[in-house]
């Protein structure tokens, strides 16, 4: 009798039933939307934390480096020996500088590695290598000129680094000219290689390094840089009078790579005169609820160190990505709700409306002995197929809502800005420093907007909460009427 009724009741009301589950499709419509654009804009933080900090890497802990004194030199200096009876002599020199913060012991890595909660730690020495190709078309005596080489303190993990080759215009002068350029260096850990700069990337040509690697002359290099330089599988890569062979092209996870050059760590330690030395620890705690109590135990036992986690770095990402995040977080999480408290009360006070004009219909159903339970029941009953009927709408067009935004793909802009860990211009693994490519830090993300499983629960349990307060209202109305209501309704 029950299913008869509902069936025949929904039937004459069709255009009252439809306007009530057409409300709440909207508002389930936008609270799908909004959550899914809101996991895609969580995802893209991710892709952006992941290329500039390190897959897999809870926190890095660096040492920020000391200011320079006033009598110190404002970068490094070239030498030539223009002693040469040609009338061009070519000659080149590279400069090789440790970036980002203030050195650190390489012991370090293994005091960090034994603290409570921490699973692993790998230890990078970041490097820019800048190199002056000089000719010098006159003159006996020996020439010297300085340049600014990108020595630029750098904040955030991993410290700074050229971020790419870069080139200053072709200087002239006394009879000698130069050009100057700069690229990144990165050493690696080959025994570790799961976490620090090389993590984000994959090897796409070649191979990788293998554990035995610890001091080969090979590296790996990017692959923007390679195409930069023409170098493939098996070219021959020199740093400053030092070959190196190229055994493979590594590709970022997203966007372009911060290092342009990786190397074995001793190495790059070698190349830059820093024996036992690193620039940056990477850190993997033993479980993501324990970073923070992981960070104070470092900080209090390594004294000088600067730990920054994912979700300090998450706080400097900046541009449209974040600007779209808070959006979809505040106003559009504020409107979500605004337009469901709506969907609801429209709903109920429609359903209430409906009961109203139906007072001869229920009257005389409880003058036939119908108990006021089962008149509740009955528009109970009927609320819920509205607000379930409304479920479904909603979800169809919030999945239609996700799917265009996902299909679109707009592009969204991300900057790491500084964290403060060693002054200077912010960056992840590799960012920062003068003459870097602005790829380095900026990144272009396209978004999505993934619908999981639990938006899907969210969806049908606002249509079944939506229906049950309509249904309340209605029954509420319907279970104060009388019989002697209906016969005061006919004319």
């Amino acid at each position: 009798m029950f299913g008869i009724y509902l069936k025949r009741e929904l039937g004459r009301r069709k255009k009252a039933a439809l306007v009530i589950a057409l409300g709440l499709a909207l508002g389930i419509a936008l609270v799908i939307t909004v959550n899914s654009v809101s996991a895609g804009m969580t995802q893209a933080q991710d892709k952006v934390l992941q290329s500039l900090y390190g897959l897999g890497t809870d926190m890095t802990v660096t040492k920020a480096r000391t200011a320079p004194t006033a009598n110190s030199s404002g970068g490094p200096r070239f030498e030539f020996d223009a002693s040469s009876e040609d009338d061009d002599a070519e000659q080149s020199s590279d400069r090789v500088m440790t970036q980002g913060g203030q050195a650190l012991k390489a012991a370090l890595v293994t005091q960090v590695a034994g603290q409570k909660g921490v699973a692993a730690a790998v230890g990078a020495l970041t490097l820019n290598v800048t190199k002056v190709d000089g000719s010098f078309t006159q003159g006996k005596a020996r020439s010297s000129t300085g340049t600014s080489g990108g020595n630029g303190g750098q904040g955030g993990p991993g410290g700074g680094n050229g971020g790419g080759s870069t080139a200053a215009p072709q200087v002239q002068g006394g009879g000698a000219s130069f050009d100057v350029n700069s690229y990144s260096v990165a050493g690696v850990d080959v025994t570790g290689q799961d976490l620090g700069p090389l993590a984000t990337s994959k090897i796409t040509s070649g191979v990788t390094f293998t554990s035995a690697q610890t001091d080969a002359k090979v590296a790996v290099v990017s692959k923007s840089y390679a195409k930069e330089k023409s170098y493939k599988v098996g070219s021959t890569l020199t740093i400053s009078g030092t070959k190196y062979k190229v055994i493979g092209i590594a590709t970022p996870d997203s966007s372009d790579s911060a290092t342009d050059v990786f190397l074995p760590l001793k190495q790059a330690q070698t190349l830059a005169d820093a024996a036992d030395q690193v620039t940056t620890i990477y850190v993997k705690a033993t479980d993501s609820q324990q970073i923070d109590t992981v960070k104070a135990t470092i900080q209090k036992n390594i004294s000088g160190t600067t730990v920054t986690t994912s979700a300090d770095l998450a706080e400097t990402v900046s541009g449209s990505l974040s600007t779209a995040s808070n959006l979809a977080t505040s106003v559009g999480k504020w409107l979500s709700v605004a337009v469901l408290v709506a969907a609801f009360l429209v709903a109920a006070l429609l359903t209430s409306s409906a009961v109203s004009r139906r007072v001869r219909e229920f009257g005389t159903l409880k003058a036939l002995g119908w108990p006021s339970r089962r008149v509740t029941r009955q528009v109970v009953g009927e609320s819920m197929v509205n607000g379930l009927l409304g479920g479904a709408l909603g979800i169809a067009l919030g999945l239609a809502a996700a799917y265009t935004v996902t299909a679109v793909s707009p592009k969204l802009t991300a900057e790491l800005g500084s964290t403060g860990g060693g002054g200077g211009m912010g960056g992840g693994p590799g960012g920062g420093g003068p003459g870097q490519r602005s790829a380095a830090n900026t990144m272009e993300i396209a978004l999505s907007a993934p619908v999981s499983v639990t938006t899907i629960a969210l969806a049908v349990g606002l249509a079944v909460a939506g229906g049950l307060i309509a249904g309340a209202m209605g029954g509420w109305r319907a279970s104060r009427m009388r019989p002697a209501d209906a016969l005061r309704s006919v004319s």
